[in-house]
Formats: C-alpha cells, sequence, structure tokens
C-alpha cells in the first residue's frame, strides 16, 4: 500500500508563504492533512511524539530557531527518523550553487526555488506533490 494519505509537512516561518502553500495544496483536492511547522526545531519536537508518517516534507532555510539545512542534518543523524524516509525537498527563494551543493550532500530529494506568480507554484507544488505519491520509497 503506498502512503498518499499521510500529511504533508510545510515548514517555513514566513505566514504569507504558508498561507499561500496552503491555498494552493488545498485546491488540488487532496486527502492529506497539511501540517505548518515555523523551524525545524518545531518539527523535530512534533514528529519524535508523533506516530504519523509524512508523505513528505516541504521546507524552507532561512527560518530562527532551527534551519533547514540544520533540521536536515538532524534527521539524518537520527536512526529513528532516517529510517522513517520521510522525501524531504527545499522550497525556497534561497538558490545560490553553495547551498544547492550542500543540500544535495544532505541528500535531500529536491532543491525547489519559491516563484512568485501563482500559476508557477501551483505548477510546481501539483508536479512535487504529483511525484511523490506515485514514487516507490521505503514507507510506502
Amino acid at each position: 500500500m503506498k502512503n498518499t494519505s499521510g500529511p504533508i509537512i510545510y515548514i517555513d516561518d514566513d505566514v504569507d508563504d504558508r498561507l499561500i502553500f496552503k491555498e494552493v495544496v488545498e485546491s488540488f483536492g487532496l486527502n492529506n492533512q497539511l501540517i505548518f511547522f515555523d523551524n525545524g526545531q518545531q518539527f523535530l519536537d512534533f514528529i519524535h511524539v508523533s506516530k504519523v508518517q509524512p508523505l513528505l516534507i516541504v521546507c524552507d532555510i532561512n527560518m530562527p530557531v532551527m534551519n533547514g539545512f540544520e533540521l536536515r542534518k538532524a534527521i539524518m543523524e537520527d536512526d529513528s527518523l532516517k529510517k522513517k524516509s520521510i522525501p524531504f525537498i527545499f522550497y525556497t527563494t534561497s538558490i545560490n550553487s553553495k547551498e544547492i551543493d550542500l543540500a544535495y550532500e544532505l541528500t535531500v530529494q529536491g532543491y525547489f526555488k519559491k516563484a512568485s506568480a501563482i500559476d508557477e507554484i501551483r505548477s510546481t507544488l501539483r508536479m512535487i506533490i504529483d511525484y511523490w505519491c506515485v514514487c516507490r520509497h521505503p514507507n510506502n
């Protein structure tokens, strides 16, 4: 059974970006719960006590408390979280080659630039979610 019903996690401290993400993803008519966090530490606190198996983590890079890179490192250093094999992608305004290289050194499954046009946002998020709904990986 594929895990297409797990929640979609969105980690970003920008309230406007969270609202746009919510509006766009809800427009797809999916049954997946959307769960939002302001930073990586909030997500870690949640996932350590939760029994949910997320479909996908969509994460910004630049956040207070624990940024996206620190979160990805923490996940990869935690055997129980690493074993969950939750697809992890960066969705950020920060596009530079050093950060892209670091992201892939941390074995992320994607790195996407946040668009400003709603049609491009919708297209990108639809593609990402559709891909992970059909992709075979250890948690499905």
